[in-house]
């Protein structure tokens, strides 16, 4: 009896995570596809919005140092030597060695993803007469927005069953929600990505693990 009961519920498991895998796989197609074929509202959308971020940034160079130290900070190699830690101790002192190598595999497949994506759609970075930062590479997606909401997801998933409160769960929720929007409105901000690479990246980051 208790055999069928575990049988079952990873069946459900299984079938909600297909279902929201093809859900997140569909809206990220469209979205490159309206990208690729430079649809002209979403391009002067985009746009327009880059214009605005980055003259805001222009005038305070405050933010602008901070928010190129917070784009160093949030590079998927550093995120990700901190999460190969932490997946080291969830399996050595937690003795949750399958738990840890998802987490693990996880990360590796976002971080390869959003390489495969940006090549599939080859999209300019933003071009702007005064930039206020760049970066190398394809835009689309943001490689920074999806590692950082795949990493924070996955934090939050891995200390789950430690935060015994929900005052504790809230605050790990939001401490990783505003971790993914500082880091997204950090690409846009500096003018290295528009706000549709930084949605898909986010979109693509959490519906990865989830």
């Amino acid at each position: 009896m208790a055999t069928t009961s575990a049988t079952a519920h990873r069946a459900r498991r299984l079938v909600r995570a297909i279902t929201s895998g093809l859900a997140v796989a569909l809206l990220v197609t469209l979205i490159a596809f309206l990208v690729r074929e430079k649809f002209d509202p979403l391009v002067r959308l985009d746009e327009g919005a880059i214009r605005t971020a980055t003259s805001y940034t222009r005038e305070r160079p405050a933010l602008r140092s901070a928010l190129l130290v917070w784009q160093e900070i949030t590079q998927p190699i550093h995120l990700y030597i901190v999460m190969t830690a932490v997946c080291l101790w969830v399996w050595l002192a937690r003795r949750r060695t399958t738990l840890a190598w998802w987490a693990f595999v996880t990360m590796m497949l976002g971080w390869n993803l959003a390489l495969v994506l940006k090549y599939v759609v080859q999209r300019a970075r933003p071009v702007v007469d005064d930039p206020v930062s760049h970066s190398p590479g394809y835009s689309f997606p943001s490689g920074h927005a999806l590692n950082s909401a795949a990493w924070a997801t996955i934090v939050v998933l891995l200390l789950w069953p430690l935060l015994r409160s929900t005052t504790s769960r809230v605050v790990a929720v939001t401490a990783a929600v505003a971790m993914v929007t500082v880091t997204a409105s950090d690409r846009v901000l500096l003018g290295v990505h528009f706000p549709s690479d930084v949605t898909v990246g986010v979109i693509t980051g959490v519906g990865l693990v989830l």
